[in-house]
């Protein structure tokens, strides 16, 4: 259970969290510690999960939460709290602070343990929650511009499939991307195989079906992607997993991102290359959004 006794709703201007739900309990933020030698500071040693809020209400939450212990179980790390108990925790949390749209995080760490990588004696992890107040729906579908970024990803990367704390390729990625003035960073393999990008999943239009790279070429397993997949069809796309070089995504009569605070989001230039667009991406995304705000 979890105390909301202390709580009114936050002021709606506050761009920074003013409450988090900290192993359990709602506390201002000023209030959250985590210890100095927890190793998800120290290593990265941990797990997140970020959810969009929509009407006050957490999108896909299971899909995320399963997500999040499929994650942990392949980490081993115990998670201290159900399904149940975090739900809750997320609910308490968007009363508390009157969040209408934006997005939570979950963050769960394998906590304090002795020092070196050992997780030996690391038996007490930590789970914070917070929430971020966002504009809510987009009026119309955004436009990103892409770069390759310079740092590759080995192929096929088990750990890539689940949202780790150790993400500084993708910080260094990121960072490229704003350097040159572009939105996002496209990611590739060893093998030059295109996988994702820095904050979402990659998938593009190509001879009237939705391609995009499978989860076992080393990427992350996208909730909003996955949605996409099994929304693709009931708009007469087949779906189509592969392997794809630059040059294909080039090609394509569409390309597109997808990713849990914004959900679709066009990709109009890749580099140097002006990409084509899609009514097929305009599509998806009105649906998609149809989808979240159930």
């Amino acid at each position: 259970m979890v105390d909301e006794i202390l709580f009114t709703p936050m002021p709606k201007n506050s761009s920074l969290p003013s409450v988090v739900w900290l192993h359990g309990r709602l506390v201002p933020d000023v209030e959250a510690v985590i210890s100095v030698h927890d190793r998800s500071f120290l290593y990265g040693d941990g797990l997140f999960e970020t959810l969009a809020v929509v009407g006050w209400r957490p999108v896909f939450e299971r899909a995320h939460l399963q997500r999040l212990e499929r994650g942990s179980a392949f980490l081993g790390i115990c998670s201290p709290f159900n399904f149940a108990e975090l739900s809750e925790g997320i609910a308490a949390l968007i009363r508390a602070m009157d969040l209408e749209s934006g997005s939570v995080r979950i963050h769960l760490s394998r906590g304090v343990g002795r020092r070196g990588y050992s997780p030996r004696g690391a038996d007490s992890p930590k789970i914070v929650i917070t929430a971020h107040r966002g504009t809510g729906e987009k009026e119309d579908l955004q436009q990103w511009c892409l770069v390759t970024a310079s740092f590759r990803c080995a192929p096929g990367d088990a750990i890539a499939q689940f949202k780790t704390a150790s993400k500084l390729l993708h910080v260094l990625a990121r960072s490229e991307a704003e350097a040159a003035g572009a939105q996002d960073a496209l990611i590739l393999d060893t093998n030059g195989k295109v996988l994702e990008t820095a904050s979402g999943s990659l998938l593009w239009i190509e001879n009237g079906a939705l391609l995009t790279p499978p989860v076992g070429a080393g990427l992350l397993s996208g909730i909003t992607r996955d949605a996409v997949l099994k929304l693709a069809p009931e708009l007469g796309l087949t779906v189509v997993e592969t392997t794809a070089n630059l040059e294909r995504i080039h090609m394509a009569s569409g390309v597109f991102v997808t990713l849990s605070t914004r959900g679709v989001v066009e990709i109009s230039r890749l580099d140097q290359t002006e990409l084509r667009t899609s009514e097929w991406t305009r599509m998806i995304w009105s649906e998609l959004w149809k989808k979240m705000r159930l």
